[in-house]
C-alpha cells in the first residue's frame, strides 16, 4: 500500500510550521513542540483541553536506511550520504502525515461531523500527565479479556 507522502518534498520544519498555523486557525490557545531521543511531541490545548501527540520518528540506525537490497536479494550497504537522505525522507513524510490527521480532525470537528473530545480522545492528557489513550488501552483489554467493563468505562449512557 502506498504511504500517505512518500515522496514529499516539505521539509520537517515547514510540517511543524503548518500544523501551528493550523491549530491557531482552528482556535488553539496554546502551542507547543519539542523532542528527545527518537520521539518528537507537539501538545496545544483547545477547548479547555490539552492535547498531546508523540511522533515517533524513525532511528537513524534503522537497516532501511543504512542497507538497501541489491537487485541479486543480498543487502548491501548504503553510502552514509544516501542513508541520511533515505532517513531525511522517512522523516519528512511522518511530519506531512501527522500534519494532515491533525488538520483532518479539526476539520471533522468544525464541519460538525464529530465532536473535539471524540475525535482527540487517545490524545487528551490526563491530570497525572498520561494520555487517555495510554489509560484507556489496558482497560479495554481487560474488558476484553474478562468480558466485563472496568468501572470507570463503564460511567454514562453508553454510548
Amino acid at each position: 500500500m502506498p504511504q500517505y507522502a512518500a515522496e514529499t518534498t516539505v521539509s520537517a520544519d515547514a510540517s511543524r510550521a503548518e500544523i501551528e498555523k493550523t491549530l491557531r486557525r482552528y482556535g488553539a490557545d496554546g502551542f507547543v513542540y519539542g523532542w528527545q531521543g527518537v520521539d518528537a511531541m507537539v501538545g496545544f490545548t483547545m477547548e479547555g483541553r490539552q492535547v498531546r501527540f508523540i511522533l515517533q520518528m524513525p532511528d537513524r540506525n534503522d537497516e532501511q536506511f543504512t542497507h538497501y537490497r541489491h537487485s541479486r536479494g543480498s543487502l548491501v550497504e548504503r553510502k552514509r550520504e544516501a542513508a541520511e537522505k533515505a532517513w531525511e525522507q522517512a522523516t519528512r513524510q511522518r511530519w506531512r502525515a501527522l500534519a494532515l490527521v491533525i488538520k483532518a480532525k479539526l476539520e471533522a470537528v468544525e464541519s460538525g461531523i464529530t465532536e473535539f473530545e471524540d475525535e482527540f480522545l487517545a490524545h487528551i492528557v490526563l491530570p497525572d500527565g498520561s494520555t487517555m489513550g495510554k489509560w484507556a488501552r489496558p482497560q479495554i483489554a481487560k474488558a476484553y479479556d474478562k468480558g466485563i467493563m472496568p468501572p470507570m468505562l463503564a460511567l454514562g449512557s453508553g454510548e
